[in-house]
């Protein structure tokens, strides 16, 4: 127990027993805490949940209870919904946004890839008509088309 009474126990005008579900959660440098519970929950309800959860579990447990106590006094209507689905619809805008400036770079790279494609291309196509023309050459047929031929190569 923490000297003196606990923040629930001030609350509630009693006194603060050396076992009380409490004081752990709710001390009394932060009366606050326990009065924004107390206003939402009922100091008997607080008091039956902490007590059914195992004692590892109910710090958590109270931040919890605190946590959506002061959500739903901000926002009594949806509480701490209310800003779950605020950061659930945040959060899908931003995977809209990723996705759409991913396609915008495999775009990007393959325009980026085309140009070095059609320089392969021509390329191969330089490198099949010299090809052909090695052959044409080689077996004494000369061109239809009037192309410059070296003088070293007939």
């Amino acid at each position: 127990m923490i000297s003196g009474r606990c923040a629930a126990c001030k609350y509630l005008r009693r006194r603060c027993p050396s076992d009380c579900i409490f004081s752990p959660y709710f001390p009394s440098n932060s009366p606050q805490r326990f009065a924004c519970v107390h206003r939402i929950y009922g100091a008997s309800n607080v008091a039956k949940m902490l007590q059914q959860l195992p004692a590892h579990l109910r710090a958590e447990a109270a931040n919890s209870l605190y946590y959506e106590a002061q959500s739903r006094t901000q926002d009594p209507v949806y509480g701490c919904v209310g800003i779950i689905s605020v950061l659930h619809q945040q959060i899908h805008g931003v995977e809209s946004q990723l996705a759409k400036t991913k396609a915008e770079i495999a775009v990007l790279n393959s325009l980026a890839e085309e140009p070095a494609r059609i320089q392969e291309n021509e390329v191969e196509a330089s490198i099949n008509n010299f090809l052909l023309e090695q052959d044409s050459i080689a077996s004494g047929q000369y061109f239809s088309h009037s192309t410059y031929i070296p003088s070293n190569f007939i």
